[in-house]
Parts: structure tokens; sequence; C-alpha cells
């Protein structure tokens, strides 16, 4: 072995929020992600704002990415925003994906998600994302 550290893959946790029940296309983003060469930690459906940020913090992940199709996304990243922060985890990438009207997608931003993926987002686009902005 030379002297050189291997990097570590970029850690993506992959959540679904609230009641949302419908995590085809999340299924989809992880194996995009995993295909990327990225590590994915998915929580699987029905998580609390509490869940989603005890979860990224134990996992020590690069990115922490939403997949909500029911609607309750801005409650849900409004709850989630503050608890991240006191998890130290303001640094982190914060991306969310799914039924996201266009009418949200600035306050979605302004809340840390610098990523709004919305249903119809290309594979490539994301995961070009993430390496562009997790270095």
């Amino acid at each position: 072995m030379s002297g050189s550290a291997v990097a570590r893959p970029i850690r993506v946790l992959l959540a679904k929020p609230g009641l949302d029940g419908h995590d085809q296309g999340a299924k989809i983003v992880v194996r995009a992600l995993m295909d990327a060469g990225f590590e994915v930690i998915y929580t699987g459906l029905r998580q609390t704002p509490e869940q989603v940020a005890h979860i990224a913090r134990d996992e020590d992940v690069d990115v922490v990415a939403l997949s909500s199709l029911a609607g309750s996304h801005l409650p849900f990243c409004r709850k989630l925003k503050p608890l991240l922060e006191a998890a130290g985890l303001a640094d982190k990438l914060w991306m969310i994906g799914g039924n996201l009207p266009a009418a949200d997608h600035a306050e979605l931003r302004s809340l840390g998600f610098a990523g709004v993926f919305p249903t119809g987002s290309k594979l490539d686009d994301i995961t070009a994302f993430v390496r562009e902005k997790v270095k």
C-alpha cells in the first residue's frame, strides 16, 4: 500500500419525510447515486424531522437529501433546518426532490436546500450537482 490516504465515497442520506408513502422515485434516485459511486443511506418511509437529523448526524453524511411527493415539504423543511443546524450539519449539502411546485423553490433554497429537483429532473443532473458541491 502506498502512503497516500484513500478518500472515502461521498455519503448521502436520502429520507422520505412525513406521511409520504410513495417511494418508487426515491429508490430510483438511490440506485442512481449508488451507481455514481456514492454511499447511500436510505431511511425508508415516514421519517420525522428529528429522525432525519439524528440519522444524518450519526451516519456522518456529506449530503442530506429528501424525497417528497405528499406536499408537506415546506413545513417539514422548516422543522428540519434548526435540527440539522443544532446537530452541527449546517455545512453539509441539503437537497430535496419530488413534487415541488415552482412557487416553493425560493423558500426551499432560503431554508438551506441548495439542491431543488422537481419531479422529472434528470438523474445525471442530480449526481453531477452532488459531485460539484461536495468537495
